[in-house]
């Protein structure tokens, strides 16, 4: 008996099609994803915080208003409003993200709606 899977297929022909059953012939098992999380800071006094919209409706007034908090209430953190290039779930390039890791200790990425 074969082993099942779920994955998900995508083409221009069908479109996106989520599909559990036997892999197709050529198609490898796929490896499991793993993340981890960027360890904890022990604090943000005197760091660098990015703040980035990805483009949902509302996200950059939110993003201004939490550069206005930490100017009131942290005003030694540094906080950088951007907005992530590209479309809202796909990064059309790693602009934004070479830039964080190089000046950035900490993001917020988020959204409003």
């Amino acid at each position: 008996m074969a082993s099942e899977y779920r994955y998900t297929v995508m083409s221009p022909e069908t479109g996106i099609k989520r599909v559990t059953g036997a892999l197709p012939p050529g198609m490898s098992s796929p490896e499991p994803l793993t993340f981890t999380f960027a360890d904890r800071l022990g604090t943000l006094e005197n760091k660098t915080l990015y703040l980035v919209n990805i483009g949902f409706g509302g996200g950059n007034n939110f993003m201004l208003q939490l550069k206005k908090w930490f100017k009131q209430n942290m005003p030694s953190v540094t906080t950088i409003v951007r907005r992530k290039p590209g479309r809202v779930f796909a990064d059309d390039n790693h602009s934004l993200w070479d830039e964080v890791k190089k000046k950035g200790d900490a993001v917020i990425l988020g959204v409003a709606g």
